[in-house]
């Protein structure tokens, strides 16, 4: 007896599986992200896109769909944009929304040197190496330990650096005379404070993560 339905097609009734749920749900779970074949990804996204598209088709032959089953790809570009959007902040915003027009024509018009914002990172940078390239190196031994402790320890490392690297950047901005609402550069400091709560809370340790993406 033939079957009814082909081997190639659900049945009219069936639901779609879900997809975008699992999707969003791997968000999440950084552990199931394949951030090494993300950067491989975009990294022939330039040199030889034909490649990406025929890894694309090995996915639909292997997993019956078209579209990325791993969230890494898009989380990894968010991340890009995020820095990209930070580093224009620095070079223009500062001229653009904060610097105080001249109350005087015999006044010299100041603006910020797109070298002093390249200096304000580096300072601002420096610590925040110390503590996550240097610091962390010593006692990564202790970090990437499975327990609530090294997961506490590696997020307030996180945390402090993230954190000093933006209160750096406020005193270079805050000590020219010509700029207000340099607190701007304040805000992200809140945010990482909000947040590294709710990663500590889920588990989540920064260490390890960037350990085993790098050295898995």
């Amino acid at each position: 007896m033939l079957p009814t339905v082909s081997k190639g097609r659900a049945p009219s009734g069936a639901r779609p599986a879900p997809v975008l749920a699992q999707y969003l749900r791997r968000i999440v779970k950084w552990q199931q992200m394949d951030i090494e074949y993300s950067f491989w990804q975009m990294l022939h996204l330039c040199t030889s896109p034909k490649v990406v598209y025929q890894h694309t088709k090995y996915h639909k032959q292997t997993k019956n769909q078209w579209a990325r089953d791993d969230p890494a790809f898009a989380v990894i570009f968010c991340i890009f944009l995020i820095l990209a959007t930070s580093a224009y902040c620095a070079a223009f915003l500062t001229n653009t929304y904060m610097r105080e027009e001249a109350t005087s024509s015999h006044v010299v018009e100041q603006r910020v040197e797109w070298l002093y914002a390249f200096d304000v990172h580096c300072n601002s940078f420096f610590p925040a190496f110390i503590m996550l390239y240097v610091l962390q190196y010593f006692i990564s031994p202790l970090l990437v330990v499975h327990g609530f402790f090294p997961m506490l320890v590696s997020n307030l490392l996180f945390m402090v650096s993230i954190s000093y690297y933006h209160y750096l950047n406020f005193l270079g901005y805050d000590v020219l005379p010509f700029l207000d609402k340099t607190t701007f550069f304040l805000y992200p400091i809140g945010l990482v404070i909000i947040l590294s709560p709710l990663m500590i809370l889920s588990g989540f340790n920064p260490t390890r993560y960037i350990m085993n993406s790098y050295f898995s």
